[in-house]
């Protein structure tokens, strides 16, 4: 038994999100931010990915001597 499918993808597709979202996703991934990056991943001019790395810096404290 055969069936007309498109193959399946591990993700559901979705509309392009409008400028407007993307805009407020990359702030929301900016927000309290302090060290660390944001990447922008885009396909075709199409922005499919935004990546948010948070480094946490250990501050050592200086002692009195």
């Amino acid at each position: 038994m055969s069936r007309n499918r498109a193959p399946s993808s591990d993700r559901a597709e979705s509309p392009e999100p409008d400028e407007e979202e993307v805009i407020e996703r990359v702030k929301d991934a900016l927000q309290n931010l302090r060290f660390g990056q944001v990447t922008v991943i885009v396909q075709d001019g199409v922005v499919v990915q935004i990546d948010r790395l948070e480094r946490r810096r250990l501050l050592k404290t200086r002692t009195g001597g």
